[in-house]
């Protein structure tokens, strides 16, 4: 850990800089999870999490648009870039120089809404989703009067300084104006938001989310101070996700049988490697579904669920690479039992 850190650190704290401190404790997080000790940047973004030392808890808003984001202390497994960009955006919001407007964007599954309230913890916001199912209105004009409505009700927050409100999927509602396919009426729409987010208080912090980026009209992005693409994932992220996903797993249902070597070649089955949200649903449900009298078992679960059925016999197992021990795994027999089968090979 660099002496600047700690410098920082006690520098924020004196200041009352609740979103400097969180900042700073969350790159520490980050240099420990690096390093492989998981449990400890865990441990420290739980007690973030936790921390509300400088403001208590504002009352839910009374609006049909917005709702509180509950949230949990589950670690965000993201690359390295985005979360860069993520830290980047907690110092833009803390130096308040009017950057306070951010789009995620990115296929679904790559953890922008998740991103969102790890940023909200970081920042030590509450959170509030906008729910576009009651904005958007059926009679003519009445969704740009929603919209209207709801940024006067984002604005009126009583401590607008502890807020971020998240417009989760926001193509539902705000698609390019000048595609003749799109109705005129969600074009009106768009023009709403845009009024919005140019009158929108600097000390609320607004993300958007979007699966379709490049169908949002041009000048809605425009009034974003800073965009971030989720689709940056490389294999190698998506394994090291996969393994801290397992760990997590695994430690909840207090199972110590783990093989690094055995689990990635399992997952290296997997073209393309889906998303941290897919491979968490993967995984997950393999450990879930284990039989608790037999450590391994997850591991078959999981072929199953990689290459769609069972593993197939010792000597199709080999082709795919794996080991006389890793095949008795898979397979459920001894190393002895393997090698006959395979004509005493290995």
């Amino acid at each position: 850990m660099k002496k600047q850190t700690i410098l920082n650190l006690i520098r924020y704290h004196a200041e009352n800089n609740d979103a400097g401190f969180r900042a700073e404790a969350y790159e520490i997080a980050k240099e420990f999870d690096q390093a492989g000790d998981f449990q400890l940047a865990s441990f420290i973004m739980a007690q973030l999490s936790n921390a509300n030392t400088f403001v208590p808890q504002m009352s839910e808003p009374d609006s049909p648009f917005l709702k509180r984001i509950h949230q949990n202390n589950d670690p965000l497994f993201l690359p390295d870039p985005i979360t860069s960009d993520i830290l980047g955006i907690a110092h833009a919001v803390q130096h308040q120089i009017g950057v306070h407007r951010f789009l995620f964007q990115g296929d679904p599954g790559t953890g922008k809404t998740e991103a969102v309230k790890h940023l909200a913890r970081i920042l030590d916001r509450e959170p509030y989703l906008v729910d576009f199912a009651f904005v958007i209105d059926s009679r003519l004009g009445q969704t740009q009067k929603n919209i209207a409505t709801l940024f006067e009700e984002i604005n009126r927050f009583p401590m607008p300084e502890k807020t971020l409100v998240l417009f989760d999927e926001l193509d539902a509602i705000a698609l390019d104006r000048t595609n003749p396919h799109d109705l005129r009426e969600m074009g009106r729409a768009t023009t709403a938001i845009l009024k919005g987010l140019d009158d929108l208080n600097e000390n609320i912090v607004l993300v958007a989310t979007t699966n379709l980026f490049k169908h949002l009209d041009k000048a809605l992005v425009r009034r974003f101070d800073f965009v971030i693409d989720f689709n940056r994932y490389e294999e190698s992220d998506l394994l090291d996700i996969a393994e801290k996903m397992l760990d997590r797993f695994l430690d909840k249902i207090k199972l110590a049988n783990r093989d690094v070597r055995l689990f990635r070649k399992i997952m290296k089955g997997l073209h393309p490697m889906p998303f941290p949200g897919d491979l968490q649903n993967l995984i997950r449900t393999a450990v879930a579904f284990s039989d608790p009298s037999d450590g391994t078992d997850y591991f078959r679960r999981l072929y199953a669920a990689v290459h769609k059925g069972a593993p197939g016999d010792e000597a199709s197992l080999r082709n795919q690479g794996f080991t006389v021990r890793e095949i008795g795994i898979l397979k459920k027999q001894s190393k002895s039992a393997v090698g006959r089968a395979l004509g005493n090979e290995g």
